[in-house]
This record gives C-alpha cells, structure tokens and sequence, in this order.
C-alpha cells in the first residue's frame, strides 16, 4: 500500500500553502501527491484513491476538505492523515497535529492511529460542528467576504458581524435530546463535537463531548442586535449558558422545523437538507494517524 496526499488548492489560505504542501511531499519520494482539479471533484478524487487501496489518505486542506475525506474513511480501515491548511484548523489542533508541512507528512507516515468519534447529520459526516439557522447563513456571507478579503480569521469573524447585521430569522424548534422533548424559538441551532473548539471560546459542553455525547447551543431569541452583541461575547470568551444560550447534551438529538428543506452547515461546508435533523455520535467511527505523545496522552 501506498500513501497518497490529497490536495485542495482552494482551501485555506490557498497558494502559499498548496505550494509548502508540494515542497513537503517532494522530499518523501514514496508518497503520491493527488492535487484535486475543482471543489466539486473532491469526492471523486478521495474515492479513487481509496479504491486503488491508498493508506494512509492525506488530507491537504481545511476542516471542509478534512471532512470530505473523513466521509469516505469512516468505517474504514484506512488511516486518514492530516496537512493543515485552513483558516482556524480546529480538528487538527485538537489532535495536537503539527502545522507545519513537514512535521505533519511525518507524523502522517509514521504516527500512530487513533479511533476518534465523528458526528453525523442526516448521514453527512461532521468532525467539528453542524448548525442551521442563522450560522448556516453567515457561511454564504463569508463566501463572498473570502473573494474580496481572502481567507483570514479576521475576515471569517467580520463575515459574522455582516451577516447578524443583516440575516435575522426565529425559527420554531422542536428539539428532543436522548428522547426528551423541547420546543424552542431561536435564529440558530449549533451542535458541536468537538471540545477543543468550546474550550477555545471558553464555551460550557466540552466535558460532556469528552463522556461521548454532542452539545448543542440554541441560541436566545433576542433580536438581531442583542445576537450581534452575545456573537462578540463568544468571540471575547464572555458567553454565559442560560442567558446567552440554552445548552443540551445528549447522544442522539433530533430537530424540527415547520420549513421542509433548510441549509445545514457542518465543518464549513453547507448543504440544502430536508427535515428532520436527525444528529448523532458514532464512536470510534474514524482512523486518524496522530503523534505518538498524543497518543500517550489520550
């Protein structure tokens, strides 16, 4: 078997990285290098690599690309290896993944293999977070904020301050948690699987994520502006549950809205969907190739 790299040259920061990943699989002569020719044919790229028996599958991307892949391999015996190249790269940081390209292609090669959970929307793959509402709406405007800025944190946090300014909707939620049944009015709905991110924005849940279950924030439906405010009281790790949000933890969690279709965002990525949402834990359900302290340290 061989180890075979997929790159995105659209994720991310773009050239100046996809230039650094090429750089780091030249110096491993025995591993193929697979630039993907357009977005839409990520899939099909990850797919024949698996067929040809490639393992590792690297990914050379963001969370969107890593999660593309992460939907091909899971259930999978094949290891999924990881060049960070995105934005904020939280399911790579979370993994202790090194972000240099070099560092990360070794620890690819010659780390260890770990089973991590993987969360599932209506059977769409997601490592970190899925949401509708009003998150799923700020994706289509940092879109467009991406093309005249380029990709940044800081042009990913304005997309949000554009989008609460503009986009503002309550949507009639009924939301049962491991069986137990809420009816809630909110602009968004956010589950996330990842403790990493909560504890990045100081955020209640990631002990829960920890025990093997998703948490979900539903946001107060307080107008647009007060949403503004309490958004920027996340980014400034200010946030505070029950008054800026409802938290809910659970293994399955299922939610419905009056709307027959809605667009679901998971790991960046957004998609039209019909209801219900149906979000749930699959434990276990992906190989990734990690460094051996995380290993030890898990």
């Amino acid at each position: 078997m061989r180890a075979c790299i997929i790159l995105n040259p659209a994720s991310g920061r773009g050239d100046h990285r996809g230039d650094a990943v090429r750089a780091a699989a030249a110096k491993f002569p025995d591993v193929e290098l697979r630039q993907v020719p357009s977005p839409s044919k990520l899939r099909e790229t990850v797919d024949k690599a698996l067929a040809e028996g490639c393992n590792p599958i690297i990914a050379a991307g963001g969370d969107g690309t890593i999660g593309a892949l992460a939907s091909a391999l899971a259930g999978t015996n094949v290891s999924l290896g990881i060049l960070p190249m995105g934005t904020f790269n939280y399911f790579a940081r979370s993994l202790d993944l090194p972000e240099d390209p070099v560092e990360a292609l070794q620890v690819a090669l010659n780390g260890v293999d770990r089973k991590v959970p993987i969360g599932d929307v209506n059977g769409r793959v997601f490592l970190n977070n899925a949401s509708l509402g009003a998150y799923a709406s700020v994706l289509s405007v940092r879109e467009n904020i991406y093309k005249s800025w380029g990709r940044s944190r800081l042009a990913a946090y304005w997309s949000v301050i554009v989008a609460m300014t503009t986009i503002y909707q309550s949507l009639k939620l009924t939301i049962t948690v491991d069986g137990k049944q809420n009816r809630l009015n909110s602009p968004m709905a956010f589950v996330a699987n990842s403790a990493y991110q909560l504890d990045e924005f100081d955020l209640e849940g990631a002990e829960e994520i920890k025990q093997g279950k998703l948490a979900l924030f539903v946001a107060r439906d307080v107008g647009r502006l007060h949403l503004l405010w309490r958004a920027l009281r996340i980014f400034f790790r200010g946030a505070r549950s029950g008054t800026d949000y409802v938290l809910l933890t659970g293994e399955e969690i299922t939610i419905e809205t009056k709307r027959a279709k809605r667009l679901i965002a998971y790991d960046g990525e957004k998609e039209r969907m019909p209801g219900p949402y149906h979000f749930r834990l699959l434990p276990g359900g992906l190989t990734v190739r990690v460094p051996e302290a995380a290993e030890e340290a898990a």
